[in-house]
């Protein structure tokens, strides 16, 4: 946490405010966070101004004109806050233009800030080795057999590699796997071609809508705007574990633990 709606969500609500404004000042209020600050930073931000925001798996991207892009990643705590009311101790990274103030809340410090040169984003140690976007044209059900053939680990632990799909978390692929009502514990290379079709929709349709409720917040996550993401309301599976399935087929929402994760899945209609 936060995964990927929330990362989508947090730069569109930045965009609104940051896009196409100049950076006045920058303040770093500490020297790490998971890792250092990159040097230089507040030099290559101040006068700079932002030419676009974006996301890449789980990082969220805000682009200059000096070909240089800030890459941060949200951690487990992680949140920007627009214009807050009064300073927080664990506001690590604050950057304001003109008009706004924007401050990087981290309590556990999980979180990371990178600054990389924008021609070479691609290739850089973060996503050179990534998968496709599950909201892209690269995720078909073809690529997932392909990437599946002969592995025998359990089809919701390569979800979650990503090298296979980039930005996948544990979330949303519980819940992706009972929409397309594919049992999380099979071996991945015995996923028909069939099942595989039904889920990339499922994968699509289940970001969407997160998306479109403002994420999950379970614990930390909020908005930059402060609202809370309350797509956690229409989890079918995910915390249910002893609740009836939502299909109302008679099954029971069972709690395993796969490679130290939980997985959350229906007992009678996920095969």
């Amino acid at each position: 946490m936060p995964e990927l709606p929330e990362v989508e969500t947090t730069v569109r609500g930045l965009a609104v405010f940051l896009d196409g404004a100049r950076i006045e000042r920058v303040r770093v209020n500490r020297p790490d966070m998971r890792r250092p600050f990159p040097p230089g930073l507040v030099q290559a931000l101040v006068g700079a101004r932002v030419t676009g925001l974006g996301r890449r798996a789980k990082y969220g991207l805000i682009h200059t004109d000096r070909d240089a892009t800030l890459v941060f990643h949200l951690g487990m705590s992680g949140r920007w806050r627009i214009d807050p009311e009064s300073s927080d101790k664990h506001d690590h990274l604050v950057i304001e233009t003109e008009t706004h103030v924007f401050a990087l809340n981290d309590a556990r410090r999980f979180g990371s800030v990178d600054l990389v040169d924008t021609a070479a984003l691609d290739a850089s140690p973060a996503f050179a080795a990534l998968g496709p976007e599950p909201l892209g044209p690269g995720l078909t059900a073809r690529h997932l057999q392909s990437a599946f053939s002969g592995r025998r680990q359990a089809v919701k632990q390569l979800l979650l590699d990503q090298r296979i799909v980039a930005g996948l978390g544990n979330i949303y692929v519980c819940e992706a796997l009972w929409s397309a009502r594919i049992d999380p514990r099979k071996a991945a290379g015995k996923v028909s071609l069939a099942a595989l079709q039904r889920l990339v929709p499922a994968i699509r349709d289940v970001l969407e809508r997160s998306i479109g409720d403002g994420g999950s917040t379970l614990r930390d996550y909020a908005r930059p705007d402060g609202t809370l993401g309350y797509f956690a309301t229409r989890f079918a599976v995910y915390g249910r574990e002893g609740k009836a399935c939502l299909r109302d087929d008679g099954g029971t929402i069972r709690r395993l633990v796969q490679g130290g994760r939980s997985t959350w899945h229906c007992l009678k209609c996920q095969r």
